[in-house]
């Protein structure tokens, strides 16, 4: 087996709100990888004493000791279960109703050696390859189709869509939202490789279109996770030199991570 993973954060000055981790049991039995990407808040506030890298840390901890921990629980169970945990971490002192409480997206991969199970909630990706060569990406696009006039940094514009239907959804306070992940399961044999990206690193794709799912997964094998995210930045500051035309309002870096496992 063969696992890789870096992080870079989108500004040196602040911490990586990303959080990213392979748990390989001694059992040698499967294992899981877990990507969560945290949420930056608005300068207006969480209602939270605590910080994003904090709750992603907590979460990612929570989802990795129980992905690979409890094997009867499915992805959804532990997706929920880790949600409980942190929520219970910090819920006497915050306010966890606020709809800007830290929060993040997720990424959750656990294989075995009969079924490799996938987790998807916001807009995040995993990759998964066939034995053939076939990449397929598992994707949660509700983020994508939300008006782009819904998602306006006013905190009132963002209620009506974070967290509700209609709108898009990411791992915050409510355990009951893991029931709204993508969510699927494969034969161990039709997987050869699995790779998790933060959108940071999925603008290789989905700003600069360096190439399809299949030449990131390819370009993630050969070179590795952190020659991906080193084009990323790259790309980024031609961009921002030509006046942003690929990404407009969008910051010109943002905190990104690339996992790979090779199974």
């Amino acid at each position: 087996m063969r696992t890789e993973l870096a992080t870079e954060p989108g500004d040196p000055a602040r911490p990586n709100e990303d959080f990213a981790a392979i748990g390989l049991p001694a059992s040698g039995q499967g294992g899981s990888l877990v990507v969560l990407d945290g949420v930056t808040p608005p300068s207006t506030g969480t209602g939270c004493l605590h910080s994003v890298p904090w709750y992603t840390a907590r979460l990612g901890g929570a989802l990795t000791e129980l992905s690979v921990s409890q094997r009867d629980m499915t992805l959804q169970e532990v997706l929920a279960a880790a949600i409980t945990r942190t929520a219970e971490a910090h819920r006497q002192t915050c306010d966890l109703s606020h709809p800007r409480t830290p929060q993040a997206t997720v990424v959750l991969a656990r294989w075995s050696p009969a079924t490799v199970e996938h987790l998807v909630l916001s807009d995040s990706a995993l990759l998964s390859e066939s034995p053939n060569g076939t990449v397929t990406v598992h994707l949660d696009d509700r983020l994508s189709r939300v008006p782009r006039a819904s998602l306006a940094t006013n905190e009132i514009a963002d209620a009506t869509v974070r967290n509700k239907e209609g709108g898009f959804f990411t791992a915050a306070a409510d355990p009951s939202v893991a029931s709204r992940a993508v969510t699927g399961t494969l034969p161990r044999a039709e997987v050869r490789a699995l790779a998790a990206l933060t959108d940071g690193a999925t603008r290789w794709v989905e700003r600069f279109t360096e190439g399809d799912w299949t030449a990131c997964l390819t370009a993630v094998r050969k070179q590795g996770p952190g020659a991906l995210i080193e084009r990323v930045r790259e790309l980024e500051r031609a961009d921002a030199a030509a006046g942003s035309p690929r990404l407009g309002r969008s910051k010109t870096h943002d905190d990104a991570t690339v996992v790979y496992v090779e199974l």
